[in-house]
């Protein structure tokens, strides 16, 4: 898939907590190139000296009618804490789209349903690819996990495209404990499941899907510098050997992994 350099449009800065914001950037010269799920975004933060590499961030939603799309960005650096001070007509140099993405299945292997599980950041690109899959004819359900309330995020706009079900590690919403402990494992079947978020979660989810026998793909959050492969900052092993996951991935098949 081709990859561009880009001046995009700052079109609006959402503080959704006080320390994660949805940023919408536009192209205010040419149509969007298709973004797939699970793919990225290398920005520039300018004005920031101590950042002078890019940063990776995940495509959370597309609206191709307005020629806009969302990233959601925790602020947790240097780098992610100058993003937020961004304004409406600022622009920002990136490279996109980066990666491999989810994969949608044409509606003509079947109606699917799959298992979108998401904790923290890693949310944002379930929420793109249950709006793909959804656009595409299949039926996408919702897992989120946090440690509490604050960290549920965009939940209208998950329950907007399909069936959402949430946990809390202390009870605030939802059901009490882990992704993996929730009680749809128990009461319902997939045809796929995937989930991106901390590592530790998504190894769990993995486990769950092989328990019963179900595809799952996770999209890996590794350190990244470059984004195209040439620094080696993000390498992963696989059953292949090892490869960068800005380029092979983000998005890779459980069993391609040699995690446990």
């Amino acid at each position: 898939m081709k990859k561009y350099v880009k001046k995009l449009c700052v079109k609006n800065v959402e503080f959704l907590r006080e320390d994660y914001i949805l940023l919408r950037l536009s192209d205010p010269h040419d149509t969007l190139p298709e973004m797939l799920p699970g793919q990225f975004v290398q920005i520039a933060v300018e004005g920031s000296p101590a950042t002078f590499l890019r940063r990776p961030i995940s495509i959370n939603f597309v609206d191709k009618e307005k020629n806009e799309f969302d990233l959601l960005i925790h602020a947790v650096g240097d780098g992610t804490r100058a993003l937020t001070r961004l304004q409406e007509g600022n622009t920002l140099s990136c490279i996109y789209p980066l990666g491999n993405g989810f994969r949608i299945p044409p509606i003509d292997e079947g109606k699917k349903k799959f298992l979108l599980v998401g904790g923290g950041v890693g949310t944002a690109p379930m929420l793109l690819y249950g709006q793909c899959l959804k656009a595409a004819g299949h039926e996408p359900t919702f897992l989120l996990g946090g440690r509490s309330r604050r960290d549920i995020l965009e939940l209208e706009r998950f329950e907007n495209i399909g069936r959402t079900f949430v946990t809390t590690e202390d009870a605030g919403m939802g059901e009490k404990g882990f992704v993996t402990h929730h009680s749809i494992w128990q009461t319902e079947t997939f045809d796929s499941v995937a989930t991106c978020g901390p590592k530790p979660m998504m190894m769990a989810v993995g486990r769950m899907a092989r328990a019963r026998q179900t595809e799952c793909f996770v999209s890996l959050e590794n350190l990244m510098a470059c984004g195209v492969g040439a620094c080696l900052c993000c390498v992963e092993k696989t059953v292949k050997g090892n490869v960068c996951v800005c380029t092979e991935g983000p998005v890779f098949n459980i069993n391609d992994l040699t995690w446990e």
